[in-house]
């Protein structure tokens, strides 16, 4: 099957073509940094992650960028209320935004573009759209002309016989009926404080929409492959980036556009008020580790709403435990007899049913069913030790493989010294049959977060997910 992902412009299933063989370029709308980010922020970026990976998985060489919006309405409204400048402010939450990153596995972003970074680049389009006929300015502030692009409304699908021609809209996020002329350049008030830039066009700050139209093309080129999101920023957000991009090159802005549905929670939309809005750190707190979040959100697909629950959670640790002592006791296998061709083809079977699924838009359901069969399989020749040495290093790099995908096993950790002295004490106290001793050590050990497993193989450790 060739690789295909659902365009959110045609509503079509389409055949990944890059424009550059073996290259994929893809932009990613990051945080906007007013605030700790949630697990729907997450959520989003959780399946982007799996998006890259599976294209590095397939040899494409991948380009991502994902930017970093550090000025917005919101965040001049609550930088004003501390006190502090900007940089102060947002600091703060982007340190936050990239600890929870990593605590949930993503691969980084080989560039992270700061708003505030490409004001040079924001003012250049404005002039440019102006020149166009696509821009105008009243008051200091300019706005784009969306009734002179005849575009304007194809990717949220909107009847353009409800625009507004004239009227204005300078907020930087609205519903879908304000559709108005947005701003692109917004003129300083005296609620914007010191938060203002001096420029050919006046003195003012950027609308948010024009950000990511030009950080985007600044490290993508003005046509790239795939650009992702959330739907709650198909529009207005991502119509706007169409019309401003195009509009001021002339060319097609984006060939692929991916969205990834809400989250909710229990059932429920996530809300503060409602006691269900959570943080990556509120759940660490609640006793699950990272790699257990990223199992839960990246299992189901993109394009499903995700309720998000504390069942789902259990769950999804069970689940990952099973993936991870597969590994751990696969390693310590010592192989006994040649299967006689059973393991390559399970191997054959797995690795055609996982690519299948994922090449299908991402059926991440269907490559992680493809995974827990060959398991089964796998372990079920293993206990009739029916596998040798050599198959079980083909089983190894086939699941090693698999994992550059899912990342479901960034967390593991060395031990140290101190834990492997307890372990050897743990072994001499059994041998000498003094089990008070024996049974403290593991008592001790699991309390920090080890588990000791005895097996024919000898005694085996691994750290509580």
């Amino acid at each position: 099957m060739a690789l295909q992902f659902r365009n959110s412009l045609t509503k079509k299933l389409e055949e990944f073509k890059p424009i550059e063989s073996g290259k994929a370029k893809i932009y990613t709308c990051g945080p906007t940094v007013y605030n700790y980010l949630h697990i729907g922020n997450f959520k989003t970026f959780m399946w982007g992650d799996l998006l890259k990976r599976y294209l590095k998985y397939q040899n494409y060489e991948v380009t991502h960028v994902m930017n970093l919006t550090d000025i917005d309405d919101k965040i001049i409204r609550d930088s004003q209320k501390t006190g502090k400048s900007l940089s102060e402010f947002t600091r703060v939450y982007i340190d936050s935004f990239f600890e929870d990153y990593d605590t949930l596995g993503l691969e980084r972003a080989d560039f992270y573009p700061k708003a505030t970074e490409h004001i040079d680049g924001m003012v250049q389009m404005v002039q440019k759209l102006v020149e166009n006929g696509l821009a105008y300015e009243v008051d200091g502030s300019y706005y784009y002309k969306i009734e002179a692009f005849k575009d304007y409304g194809q990717l949220a699908n909107i009847d353009r016989d409800n625009l507004k021609p004239g009227e204005r809209v300078s907020s930087d996020e609205y519903e879908k009926e304000s559709i108005s002329d947005f701003a692109l350049w917004k003129a300083w008030e005296e609620t914007d404080g010191d938060i203002f830039w001096e420029t050919e066009i006046g003195k003012g700050r950027p609308g948010w929409h024009l950000e990511c139209s030009v950080m985007s093309m600044k490290y993508l080129g003005e046509t790239f492959d795939i650009h992702t999101g959330g739907i709650d920023l198909l529009f207005p957000h991502h119509e706007n980036e169409i019309a401003q991009s195009e509009g001021a090159t002339g060319k097609k802005f984006v060939n692929c556009w991916m969205h990834g549905e809400h989250l909710i929670v229990e059932g429920k939309k996530m809300s503060k008020s409602l006691g269900n809005y959570y943080t990556v750190k509120d759940i660490l707190d609640k006793g699950y580790s990272g790699v257990v979040i990223r199992y839960l959100l990246i299992s189901s697909h993109y394009r499903h709403q995700f309720n998000f629950t504390f069942k789902g959670l259990d769950a999804a640790r069970e689940s990952l435990s099973r993936y991870t002592d597969f590994f751990s006791n696969l390693e310590s296998y010592k192989g006994g007899n040649n299967s006689g061709g059973k393991v390559a083809d399970a191997m054959a079977t797995a690795k055609m049913k996982f690519e299948d699924s994922l090449d299908d838009d991402l059926n991440i359901s269907g490559a992680l069913a493809a995974i827990f069969d060959f398991i089964k399989t796998i372990n079920r020749l293993k206990d009739e030790d029916n596998f040798d040495f050599a198959e079980k290093i083909d089983i190894l790099e086939l699941m090693n493989s698999f994992d550059t995908v899912l990342n479901f096993r960034f967390s593991s950790e060395g031990i140290d010294e101190e834990i492997e002295k307890l372990i050897a004490q743990r072994t001499e106290a059994k041998a000498n049959k003094d089990f008070t001793v024996s049974d403290k050590i593991r008592d001790d050990l699991l309390a920090q977060g080890i588990i000791l497993e005895d097996t024919r193989d000898g005694v085996k450790w691994k750290r509580k997910i």
